[in-house]
């Protein structure tokens, strides 16, 4: 006989239901490198083809995928206790008239504030408005710590014409999961 523990192979399947019910294909947990980035992109790549979506719905995906993914690469903090950083949790999607990329990660309890007036400021925004900061952001931003610009999120949300969701929940007494969903549209 082997050795199958009943209830995880239940809770196992509720969750490929889910995931089927909400068109998610693609489900990672781990870390975020390079390698991981050009494997999901090529997967995606693969998909499209395959699903035949335009150029410019292709272009706008992979773009997106990168940024999200270079994201996750740089400022993802540890998910799991006995790792290091950057870990994080990476779905795709499609259902209906849109992809969906969804991530998780760790962000330290000072991080929240700064993220969430930056993405609400995002997705306030007018399509002008994000083009503009986008360029001043060129122009002035400061590389971080971690090596980013800033740029991530407003060319996201410039390039997808989205608003993005997100939800921070407490993770422990020093962090919050940071929950992102952004929408790629099929139809432009």
């Amino acid at each position: 006989m082997r050795d199958f523990d009943s209830t995880f192979l239940s809770s196992l399947i509720l969750l490929y239901d889910s995931f089927e019910e909400h068109g998610i294909s693609l489900v990672y947990v781990g870390k975020f490198n390079h390698t991981i980035t050009k494997v999901f992109t090529a997967l995606t790549s693969d998909e499209t083809e395959k699903q035949q979506e335009s150029r410019a719905v292709k272009r706008t995906l992979h773009h997106t995928m990168i940024e999200i993914l270079q994201n996750m690469t740089k400022h993802s903090d540890n998910m799991f206790h006995d790792v290091s950083l950057g870990k994080g949790l990476f779905m795709l999607g499609k259902k209906n008239d849109a992809y969906h990329i969804i991530t998780a990660n760790i962000v330290d309890n000072k991080q929240v504030k700064t993220l969430k007036d930056s993405i609400d400021i995002l997705n306030a925004s007018t399509l002008e408005e994000l083009k503009a900061m986008y360029k001043k952001q060129l122009r002035e931003g400061k590389i971080s710590g971690k090596g980013g610009a800033g740029l991530g999120l407003i060319d996201i949300a410039r390039k997808t014409k989205n608003h993005l969701d997100y939800i921070f929940f407490p993770a422990d007494k020093n962090n919050k999961y940071f929950v992102l969903k952004v929408r790629v549209n099929t139809e432009t």
